[in-house]
């Protein structure tokens, strides 16, 4: 893998995003730290701003780094509000464009992007908060065992697994606590995967990596503890799973318009068919993340990642000015 826009680590100045004011701040502070930290090893001037502090407008607005990297996870930062400030300031920026995190943070939305493009997800039904609804009429739906979820947080906030009607409601007053719409989808029993996905115009897939949670789903627990959950990659799949999860995350890429990175998160069922469940477009980079994990195995270290996503950025951004010089009168 590679970009056609190398850069200088010396003369490539980096804004670090980080904190801002989600359900995931803590983790977005350990993503941020280890970047910040991969990157000055390798020489590159890293200025880092918590957009959950006051005075962080100005700063990003003042700022003359070369890029930003985004390491925001959740609402106001994942979800294409940051994104498009730096649209606004002409800064390249790591990760997907405004719309396609717009897209990937709304669950409902991206499930209509992956049925339009031919993408198996998962039965499911959208409520919003003060919605009146019938519990069997959802469980005739999506069945008895189902997963109810916020539709717009991420790192499993506000997620339950349901066992049948009588615990739907409480599952879904939990997750409109924290949000004003849910989605409640058919469980699907299986081996639980992700699948990373790097680049730009030729986007390719990275080693699927299999979940094997201490909990009964990979929640926030289980994807931040330490020894809360067991990655294993390249995933215990046959090859012909495994092809079609790779197959699917970078068509989700392409569906939902990403550039730079995705993680696409899989079941695959017992019959080995392959369910899309989301997709992610800031993909942690903590010590217990899956997205490094998936770059090592590929031949990827931890500081080659976090510069190839710089270089993607720098890459990107130079063809949209490319794009809008030739329409320029």
């Amino acid at each position: 893998m590679r970009s056609t826009r190398a850069c200088t680590p010396e003369k490539t100045k980096v804004l670090l995003l980080k904190g801002g004011t989600s359900g995931e701040r803590s983790i977005s502070l350990i993503s941020a730290q280890a970047v910040a930290q991969a990157l000055r090893a390798q020489g590159f001037p890293v200025t880092e701003v918590d957009t959950g502090a006051d005075g962080y407008l100005r700063a990003i607005a003042q700022s003359n780094a070369d890029v930003v990297y985004i390491c925001l996870h959740g609402k106001y930062g994942e979800d294409g509000t940051v994104q498009g400030l730096c649209e606004l300031l002409g800064k390249p920026y790591v990760g997907p464009g405004v719309l396609a995190s717009a897209l990937a943070m709304d669950k409902a939305r991206s499930k209509a992007c992956y049925i339009a493009n031919g993408l198996a997800t998962p039965r499911s039904i959208v409520l919003g908060r003060g919605e009146a609804y019938d519990p069997q009429a959802i469980v005739d739906v999506v069945g008895d065992k189902c997963v109810v979820k916020p539709a717009t947080e991420g790192s499993a906030l506000g997620v339950s697994i349901v066992h049948g009607k009588d615990e739907l409601a409480a599952a879904i007053d939990a997750a409109l606590a924290i949000d004003t719409v849910a989605l409640v989808e058919t469980f699907i029993k299986g081996t639980e995967v992700t699948v990373g996905v790097l680049g730009n115009q030729d986007p390719q897939a990275l080693p699927v990596v299999e979940i094997v949670p201490g909990n009964e789903f990979y929640d926030f627990d289980a994807k931040y503890s330490a020894g809360g959950s067991k990655h294993i990659c390249p995933a215990r799949l046959s090859p012909e799973a495994t092809a079609e999860c790779q197959r699917m995350s970078v068509k989700a890429h392409e569906a939902l318009g990403c550039k730079g990175v995705s993680r696409s998160d899989i079941i695959v069922d017992e019959q080995g068919v392959c369910w899309l469940l989301e997709t992610n477009t800031i993909p942690g980079m903590t010590p217990t993340s899956l997205l490094p994990d998936a770059a090592r195995v590929a031949g990827m270290d931890f500081q080659a990642l976090c510069r190839y996503l710089i270089e993607l950025a720098l890459e990107e951004h130079q063809g949209r000015m490319d794009a809008q010089a030739r329409i320029r009168p």
